[in-house]
């Protein structure tokens, strides 16, 4: 399996008249409340992998601790994770998915059940270019596992992109796009045993 599916889980105020528009840096507790304030998720992505090259698809999220990547033609690959596991599934390989433990995946901070970027340690860096606010974060009793930098613009708060950087160095990039929250998300979409089977039909 290619470093570019495993790195996917391993990339305003106005002050006065005469001056642009300016975006205060959004509170980690905000930060927290916004990922902790929905439970499913749906929309497109577009992923810049570490090679430069571009894919697409549609993300599904249900929190806690599932999320599934359905990338476009002609990659027609998926990304998964359920169970405490991620899968991926390579449609070009006969083989079943490569699969390795959530926890050791940067995503798994924004897919626990309770976000805390105040009290986890885990922060390690906290930005604002006067549009968007930027927070990297890392498992603290794991940084070997590799960070996440979150992109997100304010008024609301919203969640433009993310980074992975995996334990390699590697990055990848997710731009989302036209997400929706708060629909119904079956269970058997993040359900990897289930999708083993399907595909050995």
């Amino acid at each position: 399996m290619s470093i570019t599916r495993r790195s996917l889980f391993m990339s305003l105020p106005v002050l006065a008249l005469v001056r642009p528009a300016y975006a205060e840096r959004i509170p980690l507790g905000e930060i927290s409340r916004y990922f902790n304030g929905f439970s499913t998720a749906e929309g497109e992505f577009t992923q810049i992998n570490p090679d430069g090259s571009l894919s697409t698809g549609r993300i599904y999220i249900r929190r806690p601790g599932r999320v599934r990547f359905e990338y476009d033609p002609p990659e027609d690959s998926l990304v998964m994770a359920g169970g405490g596991q991620v899968a991926i599934f390579d449609a070009r390989s006969n083989q079943g998915p490569s699969q390795y433990p959530l926890r050791r995946t940067p995503l798994n901070l924004i897919l626990e059940r309770n976000v805390d970027f105040g009290n986890r340690r885990m922060v390690v860096g906290h930005t604002d270019d006067g549009t968007t606010t930027t927070v990297i974060a890392q498992d603290p009793e794991n940084p070997q596992y590799g960070s996440i930098r979150l992109v997100f613009s304010a008024n609301p708060t919203e969640l433009r992109q993310w980074v992975i950087r995996d334990d390699t160095g590697a990055e990848t990039t997710v731009i989302l796009g036209n997400m929706r929250f708060g629909g119904d998300l079956s269970a058997g979409l993040f359900n990897i045993t289930a999708e083993v089977n399907k595909r050995e039909r």
